[in-house]
């Protein structure tokens, strides 16, 4: 049951993305609606029809001119998409609480820093971290154009929450085999957390001052790179502190 809990959020943005693709598939082309309008609904000739689409609740309707509108999904098909799209947001809420709550409780017991070579190890993180950091950037800048193409505002906000999630879940795992010791894994799902934060944050603002959004441009990935290995650089330096100055931390 534990292990399930922890795939809470994976499986809900996961289903999540699959509702928009069918509540796409479920409307005309955005590339040609009046194509897809008449090849469903319209007769065989006639001026281009528009199409009215909604994406909650999903439908669709063609206007083909002198009041003549049809509905192009059903409203079986509006009403099945409907309770699963909330179905799926409340698993998806389900999981960003679950994902929240993680990041209080107990530590756990403390990894020592005896026997291990910090500077190899700090310098690892920061190597390896970046260079992961640049191709998870890399690959969703891609995908972050289908999800808003195909999924529109509701697909771009599950594209957000996602790469969010696995910018932390990402730099978590990385801070737990080569993050600051000594350290919990409470300390590293914390930092995990907040560095993801910061890399999304950086990337997002950059994009949006250069007037590029909703489209991340793979200059992003570079971008995220530097601001992973200094959010890194300086909670190892704070660790570091603490260290030196135990008295001082508390």
């Amino acid at each position: 049951m534990a292990a399930l809990k922890r795939w809470v959020l994976a499986a809900g943005l996961g289903l999540g993305l699959i509702w928009t693709v069918v509540v796409s598939a479920s409307m005309p082309s955005g590339w040609d609606p009046s194509k897809s309008c008449f090849d469903k609904l319209g007769p065989t000739y006639g001026p281009d029809a528009t199409a009215d689409t909604s994406w909650f609740p999903p439908s669709a309707t063609c206007d083909f001119g002198d009041g003549n509108v049809r509905d192009y999904m059903t409203t079986t098909q509006s009403v099945i998409l409907s309770v699963t799209g909330i179905l799926v947001l409340a698993l998806v809420l389900a999981g960003i609480v679950r994902t929240l709550r993680t990041l209080s409780g107990e530590p756990g017991p403390a990894r020592s820093a005896d026997d291990v070579n910090l500077r190899r190890r700090h310098r690892n993180h920061l190597l390896y971290g970046a260079l992961d950091v640049l191709m998870l950037v890399a690959v969703a800048s891609a995908l972050n154009v289908a999800a808003i193409i195909f999924g529109g505002i509701i697909g771009g906000i599950l594209f957000l929450i996602t790469t969010i999630a696995g910018l932390g879940a990402l730099a978590n795992v990385l801070d737990r085999h080569t993050g600051p010791l000594p350290s919990t894994a409470l300390d590293s799902r914390r930092r995990g957390a907040a560095t993801g934060g910061i890399v999304f944050g950086v990337i997002f603002v950059a994009t949006a001052l250069t007037g590029q959004l909703p489209f991340f441009r793979l200059w992003a990935a570079p971008l995220a790179a530097i601001t992973y290995a200094v959010a890194v650089h300086i909670q190892w330096t704070k660790a570091a502190t603490r260290q030196s100055h135990p008295a001082s931390a508390l």
